[in-house]
């Protein structure tokens, strides 16, 4: 029964995707508007730059921000989390 359920997802995947293809049509991108006045093309820097490591360093100052500003829970923590089971004392044979 799962092959069957398998069998369907992917040929409903397959048919949506091939639909949206067909129906979007990139010829019409060529097309230019009134008033379209677009600008110089990104290069290949300026396009990794822009679209690959300012995200990645945006994650990464507010990652930084969320642990420094965050270290303050571990000693309001009360749950079981915070406490320690093992005992300090050792026994005596």
């Amino acid at each position: 029964m799962d092959k069957k359920n398998a069998l369907r997802a992917g040929a409903l995947a397959a048919g949506t995707t091939l639909m949206m293809l067909l129906m979007s049509s990139p010829a019409l991108a060529l097309t230019r508007d009134d008033g379209d006045d677009p600008g110089k093309g990104l290069s290949v820097v300026e396009t990794l730059g822009l679209y690959v490591v300012a995200p990645l360093v945006l994650f990464a100052v507010i990652a930084g921000l969320v642990m420094v500003l965050d270290r303050s829970h571990t000693k309001k923590d009360t749950t079981t989390s915070n406490i320690n089971v093992r005992s300090d004392a050792q026994a005596k044979a």
